[in-house]
């Protein structure tokens, strides 16, 4: 595949432990220096006091003093108003098959163009992914894309939908509502991945322009969320309502990791919520946890586990239940919730053969919840 000047390709992705074919497009001659003076101002802060202000971007709500950055280590007080240090300076363009976000429900097998940037406003011991996102802006070296240019690339690529994901896309709030927006306009379609630590007021504005989103539910205990990733769990669960009541599709990833979140009863009750509060049609991906990171004295999870939270969803009433990053596994497919049939074939991320037609079961016209089509 020709990327262009001053481009190469990159054929590795880690995603949840495991390798996949793709392509990250990265400007060599682009590179910003430690120092550099940039950024834009940013959206969602207030002023407390003076030059004192209080960013209201994701449920901690930083109170920045001049000169100091959130806890995200991307947005900075300069005399009294936030900037993002990462606008226009995605670490990475990747392009993925939609089903690598994970995102099994939206126009299966077509090409996604991936957007990343540095940093996160999560520490998750296990990320899969933290030389990235548990950098700051400084210790990357990063692109010079405006959104207007990576809508382009998308549309150069031949491909059909753009993601804001492998970090946290909420800490590039700026530049990934731009880019859904001017996304939007070209007829691709739009959706993200997150840890859902987003606040209401920015979710709902985003949610405008997004077809789609993915969001780990990492754990249905607090607990989990306070030790192994620093943050809280009832903000994602506010996340995940306010997803729901925008009527854009939904899919859940669920990294289940040996000995801290594998309590059977704790995902029970996940599962019972998710068909009480977001639907029985909400997919769910089951997921296998690699050691990584600083969790690399646990071992890889069970695929025995995955299949028994499998069993535990699907009792509980969920229609659409997946186990994920294990390779082969026939729970990789789709089947439709009535006459169970094997309506989506995959291997792996490859999309094997879709009958899926207007959105409906091809055998017994069963409505199949998702994105069955797109503008392009």
């Amino acid at each position: 595949m020709d990327l262009g000047l001053n481009r190469r390709i990159f054929l590795k992705r880690t995603f949840l432990g495991c390798l996949s074919m793709g392509a990250t497009i990265r400007f060599l001659s682009s590179v910003t220096q430690a120092g550099e003076h940039f950024g834009k101002k940013a959206m969602f802060f207030k002023k407390v006091d003076g030059n004192l202000i209080q960013c209201e971007l994701c449920f901690r709500r930083c109170t920045i003093g001049e000169g100091r950055r959130g806890f995200c280590r991307v947005r900075e007080n300069r005399k009294g108003e936030l900037h993002s240090l990462v606008y226009a300076r995605p670490a990475g363009l990747q392009i993925d098959p939609i089903e690598l976000e994970p995102m099994y429900h939206m126009v299966p097998g077509h090409k996604n163009l991936c957007v990343y940037t540095a940093s996160c406003n999560f520490r998750c011991k296990h990320c899969q992914n933290w030389s990235i996102s548990q950098s700051a802006p400084e210790e990357i070296n990063p692109m010079k894309y405006t959104p207007k240019e990576i809508v382009e690339e998308s549309l150069r690529q031949g491909c059909k939908s753009i993601s804001h994901s492998i970090n946290e896309p909420t800490v590039f709030f700026e530049m990934m509502i731009e880019v859904a927006q001017l996304a939007k306009q070209k007829g691709l379609l739009t959706l993200c991945h997150t840890n859902g630590g987003i606040a209401r007021a920015p979710l709902i504005e985003l949610l405008k322009f997004l077809d789609g989103v993915t969001v780990d539910l990492k754990s249905f205990n607090p607990k989990f969320y306070k030790e192994i990733s620093e943050a809280k769990l009832d903000p994602v669960l506010d996340t995940l309502r306010t997803i729901r009541e925008s009527g854009k599709h939904l899919e859940i990833v669920n990294l289940i990791i040996p000995t801290l979140n594998d309590d059977m009863a704790d995902i029970r009750k996940m599962c019972r919520w998710i068909v009480s509060y977001l639907g029985s049609e909400t997919p769910i991906h089951f997921t296998r946890f690699f050691p990584q990171y600083k969790l690399t004295s646990l071992p890889p999870t069970p695929i025995k586990t995955l299949e028994e939270a499998m069993e535990v969803g699907k009792s509980e009433g969920l229609k659409f239940v997946y186990v994920g990053n294990v390779v082969g596994h026939s729970a990789n497919h789709t089947y439709c919730p009535k006459c169970g049939k094997k309506i989506i074939e995959r291997s792996h991320f490859i999309l094997l053969k879709n009958q899926v037609r207007n959105g409906a079961c091809p055998f017994c016209a069963e409505k199949i919840s998702g994105v069955w089509s797109s503008s392009i």
